[in-house]
């Protein structure tokens, strides 16, 4: 007499279906690191970018502060770029807008770059306002505006700093 088979044990392990169900779960989780990884070295590029324009800022602003005499001279709407007024001043006053002039060229060449340098930002500008302290008294103001077009981004972004020297 013969045995009758014995009683099939359940198999163990994988089927093809449920390692195919594994493998989807597990792109759809990659993928989403993916994105959150793009999204992270995006703003990483913008904060840097962000820290540029505020160093810059900066900059000229405590170069606005160590050369008081100079006031108007760093109003880069009246002072063309990059050249040395003159005009009928004082030595004192004349030295205190040559170097104006030099540090506003100097700046908006570390923004926008010269003759085949890249500025430190791309696409960068920037300008200074100076306001004369109105009343008779109240401190000048200057306003240093400093725009960039970051990659990829239809406006541009700008950083404002409102200074004042006496």
């Amino acid at each position: 007499m013969r045995k009758p088979f014995p009683p099939r044990s359940r198999a163990r392990g994988f089927s093809i279906v449920e390692a195919m169900i594994a493998l989807i779960v597990m792109s759809v989780g990659m993928l989403g690191i993916a994105g959150l990884y793009v999204a992270s070295l995006k703003a990483g590029r913008t904060a840097i970018l962000r820290t540029q324009a505020v160093n810059l800022a900066s900059d000229i602003a405590d170069r606005i502060r160590s050369n008081r005499t100079a006031r108007a001279a760093y109003d880069t709407a009246t002072v063309a770029p990059c050249s040395v007024p003159g005009g009928g001043a004082t030595l004192a006053e004349t030295a205190a807008r040559n170097l104006a002039a030099t540090d506003t060229c100097q700046w908006r060449r570390a923004i926008q770059g010269a003759a085949g340098v890249p500025g430190l930002l791309p696409a960068g500008n920037g300008a200074v306002q100076f306001i004369l302290g109105n009343p008779a008294g109240m401190p000048n103001t200057y306003v240093v505006v400093v725009t960039w077009q970051e990659p990829g981004e239809q406006q541009a972004f700008s950083y404002t700093l409102r200074v004042q020297a006496t």
